[in-house]
């Protein structure tokens, strides 16, 4: 999670998705680790392009992002769009070993 200091959005996320997200199937299967949007990118991160909204959610395998969410307007909206990212990654992979 790409965040900043004084984000609405971000705290929004924090209050309405942050305490059920790591109990989440989703959670486990993609931890959480925050950043700042002012910090350098970590150099163990392989980000497809920069960060410019906050929040910034990016989906990472071996480093490599693989999907992003750029912004946060409602539960529904984060939830359905990070299922369609695991999806797609699932479906990758099985394509991948076929």
């Amino acid at each position: 999670m790409v965040e900043e200091d004084g984000c609405a959005w971000c705290e929004r996320w924090k209050k309405e998705i942050g305490p059920i997200y790591p109990k989440s199937a989703e959670g486990k299967r993609a931890p959480l680790r925050h950043i700042d949007i002012s910090d350098p990118v970590p150099g163990d991160i392989k980000p497809a392009r920069g960060f410019h909204f906050t929040p910034t959610f990016v989906v990472l395998m071996d480093g490599v992002e693989k999907g992003r969410i750029e912004g946060y307007p409602g539960e529904d909206f984060f939830w359905g769009l990070l299922s369609q990212i695991l999806a797609s990654i699932d479906q990758k992979a099985a394509s991948n070993s076929n």
